[in-house]
Order: C-alpha cells, then structure tokens, then sequence
C-alpha cells in the first residue's frame, strides 16, 4: 500500500482547527492528523451500515447499588453472544469501572451500550467500536 500526496484547499478557519486537533492530539503533521480523522469518519459510516465491528463499552457506577448490579447483569446475559469479557476496576470505595469487551454487529453493540449507559445510578457510559473486518 503506497502513499499519494495530493494538495487541498482549505479555509483558514478550519486549517486553524486543524492546527489545533493536531497540537491537542499530539500528531506528528497534519497529514497523520487527516487520515485520522479520514479512519474515524469511515468506521463511523461501517457503524450505520450495520456492519462487524468490535470494541468497548466503558461504565462507571457505584457497585453498592443493587438494583444497578442486577439489572447490569441482566443486558449483559441478553446480550452473551456480543460480550467477549468483562473486567472490573475499583477506583474509590464506592466507584467501580467496568469494561465490557464486544464483537457484533454496530447496530446491537449500540443497543447494548445503549441498555447498559441509561440503567438508573450509571454515573458515565460510553461505546467505542472500530472495524472487525
């Protein structure tokens, strides 16, 4: 797979922002920052087209609540066939984070996430999917 260089054009405020993505990301260029962003955008568009995709819902919340914990463990059961692990992390007495590792379909990875991010008492949820193919 060789590289092609091409030239754009491009206004000054959004090369500004671009300048800054980079800076904020730390990239070496703009050009790493670009096919970043290009990647990004493409995984994205393989998320709506239903595609296989893996990856991690990240949660945080308060392990002492009981109802959370059933119904944490009641998605998860629903969903068995898309779960490849979970790992628990204790981060404060009463502050747990728990990754949940996925492989599926964009679509039912984001209903799981979905579930499990609105269970009353979740304190922070968030998916993160990239391609499997």
């Amino acid at each position: 797979m060789g590289v092609s260089r091409f030239g754009i054009s491009i206004e000054q405020d959004l090369l500004d922002s671009l300048d800054e993505y980079v800076k904020e990301n730390q990239f070496s260029n703009r050009s790493q920052a670009i096919r970043h962003l290009i990647s990004k955008s493409m995984v994205e568009h393989k998320w709506q087209c239903n595609n296989n995709v893996a990856g991690s819902v990240t949660l945080i919340y308060d392990p002492h609540k009981r109802e959370l914990l059933q119904l944490l463990s009641a998605i998860q059961e629903e969903f068995f066939d898309e779960i490849l692990s979970t790992q628990r992390f204790m981060l404060e007495k009463d502050k747990c984070l728990e990754i949940v590792a996925v492989k599926g379909i964009a679509r039912r990875l984001t209903e799981l996430s979905d579930k499990l991010i609105s269970i009353k008492g979740m304190q922070h949820g968030k998916l993160t999917m990239t391609r499997a193919d």
